[in-house]
C-alpha cells in the first residue's frame, strides 16, 4: 500500500518529467549514440557503402596536425574569453551594486551587446575592422597616420581579435549574473567588517569574493565549455583561416561534414566530447577544493 500510495504522489512529478526527458532523449542520447557508432565507419560522399573501418578515423584525426591546432585554438579561446570576461565583469559588478544615478542606464549597456545574435556580432566586426577602404577602424588608424592593419588577414592577430569581439559581447552576461550573487550577500558582514577597522580591499577579498564563489563557479565553468563550442563567430569572421589559424574543433568538423566525410567528422564529436569532458572534471575538482577551504 505505501508503494501505491508513493507512486500515486510521485506520479504527477513524473508526468511532467517526462517531456524534459524524452526532449534529451531525442536531441542528445541517440545523436549521441549514433555519432559514436559512425566513428567508427567509412562513411562518405564519394563511397557507395558504409562499411566498418574501426580506429581508423581516430588514427586519422591523431595524424593530422590541423587537428591538434584546432584543440589548442579552442583551448585558447575558452580561458582565455573566460579569464578576461570574469576580470572585466566582476569589478564591474561590484561598481554597479553600488547606489548612484544612471546606473540602471550603464548595467543595461554593458548587458545588450548579450542580446544580439553571435553571428550578428561576427559581421558587424568583420565589417568595422575590414582591411579595405571602408572598414571604420583602419579609417580611424590611417587618419591618425598608422598604416593599415589586416586583422583578420594575420595569423598573429586574427584569434586575438575574435576573442575581444567575444569578451566585448558576453562581459556583460557574467557581470549579471555577479550583480545577482553580490545583491545576496549581507550588508551586515560588511558592517561588522568596518567596524574591526578592515578596509575595501580586505573587505573584497574577504567578504565580497568567498560569497561570489557560487557565480564565479557558474561564470568559468559555463564560460569555458561555452567556448570550446566556438562556432559561429569564427564562421562569420574568419571561416577558420588565415591558413586555419583560427580554426576550431567545431569549425574542422563543420568542414569535414561539408565535404561529405561523415564518418571522420563524427569522430571529430566524439573528440570534442572527450575534450569538453576532461576541462570540466578538472575544473570541477579545482573548485571543489576551493569550496573546501572557504567552509573550513
Amino acid at each position: 500500500m505505501n508503494r501505491r500510495l508513493k507512486l500515486k504522489s510521485n506520479l504527477p512529478y513524473v508526468l511532467m518529467a517526462l517531456p524534459a526527458v524524452f526532449l534529451f532523449l531525442v536531441f542528445f542520447i541517440i545523436p549521441l549514440v549514433y555519432t559514436g557508432r559512425y566513428s567508427f565507419y567509412n562513411w562518405t560522399n564519394y563511397s557507395p557503402e558504409i562499411s566498418f573501418n574501426g580506429l581508423e578515423n581516430y588514427k586519422a584525426i591523431l595524424d593530422d596536425s590541423i587537428v591538434f591546432t584546432g584543440i589548442k585554438n579552442s583551448l585558447i579561446y575558452a580561458f582565455v574569453t573566460v579569464l578576461l570576461q570574469s576580470v572585466i565583469g566582476l569589478p564591474v559588478a561590484v561598481l554597479l551594486n553600488k547606489k548612484f544615478r544612471g546606473r540602471n542606464f550603464f548595467r543595461a549597456l554593458f548587458f545588450c551587446p548579450a542580446v544580439l545574435s553571435t553571428l550578428v556580432v561576427g559581421y558587424l566586426w568583420k565589417y568595422l575592422l575590414s582591411a579595405s577602404d571602408y572598414g571604420f577602424v583602419n579609417q580611424v588608424l590611417m587618419g591618425m597616420g598608422v598604416e593599415k592593419v589586416n586583422f583578420l588577414g594575420e595569423g598573429k592577430t586574427a584569434l586575438a581579435v575574435i576573442i575581444l569581439t567575444q569578451v566585448w559581447q558576453w562581459f556583460g552576461w557574467a557581470m549579471v549574473i555577479y550583480l545577482g550573487n553580490l545583491q545576496s550577500i549581507s550588508g551586515d558582514l560588511y558592517e561588522a567588517a568596518s567596524i574591526d577597522g578592515a578596509g575595501t580591499l580586505k573587505q573584497f577579498w574577504h567578504i565580497t569574493l568567498p560569497g561570489l564563489a557560487p557565480a564565479i563557479k557558474l561564470n568559468l565553468i559555463n564560460g569555458t565549455i561555452a567556448g570550446l563550442k566556438v562556432f559561429d563567430i569564427v564562421l562569420s569572421m574568419t571561416g577558420g583561416g588565415p591558413v586555419h589559424k583560427t580554426d576550431t574543433i567545431l569549425t574542422l568538423m563543420f568542414s569535414k561534414f561539408s565535404e561529405g566525410n561523415y564518418g571522420y567528422a563524427s569522430a571529430f564529436g566524439m573528440v570534442f566530447l572527450v575534450v569538453s569532458m576532461i576541462v570540466a572534471c578538472i575544473m570541477l575538482g579545482l573548485f571543489g577544493k576551493w569550496e573546501r577551504r572557504l567552509g573550513q
